[in-house]
């Protein structure tokens, strides 16, 4: 979690592995294009600086987070992926849509996870207001796009070494 005392692009504290032998997907929900853009660009920046290949990352668009959960289960039933990375964006709005959506993102993506025995990993932020989301895909706190990608190299590594 980005706060002031945590910025989400600081890996200083730990080791990543290498990606030379991974591949990955990257499911990206276009609402809120402009902050999920940011975090496609963190993930896919840094898995290629950690050395995946560009042809091991295969990318798809989605609707939004919702259909997050679906993309990543298509893309582990089609394909010989390590890990899938899921990336989006729900900001509160007036009404209990934002806890639902978020509720139904965060159990369905857990569930693609154990149904596949693959790492699928959470990328999505949940804020209060789209400064807090700008701030969290780029901006002030880093990008949750590269920590998402971080933590799918550290679980593609744990799930070769078992």
């Amino acid at each position: 979690m980005a706060s002031d005392l945590k910025n989400l692009s600081d890996f200083s504290h730990t080791t990543v592995p290498l990606g030379t032998v991974y591949k990955f997907g990257i499911v990206v929900g276009a609402w809120n294009a402009e902050v999920t853009g940011a975090l496609y660009r963190g993930a896919y920046d840094s898995l290629i600086k950690h050395h995946v290949k560009e042809e091991n990352i295969v990318s798809v668009e989605v609707a939004g987070s919702y259909e997050l959960i679906a993309g990543a289960d298509l893309m582990l039933s089609n394909k010989e992926l390590d890990a899938v990375i899921c990336l989006g964006c729900v900001i509160q709005g007036e009404t209990k849509h934002f806890d639902f959506i978020c509720n139904a993102v965060a159990n369905g993506l857990a569930n693609v996870g154990i149904k596949h025995t693959k790492p699928v990993i959470f990328g999505v932020l949940t804020t209060d207001n789209q400064q807090q989301a700008l701030d969290r895909a780029g901006g002030k706190h880093g990008n949750k796009g590269d920590e998402a990608a971080i933590t799918a190299l550290k679980m593609a590594a744990f799930t070769t070494a078992l």
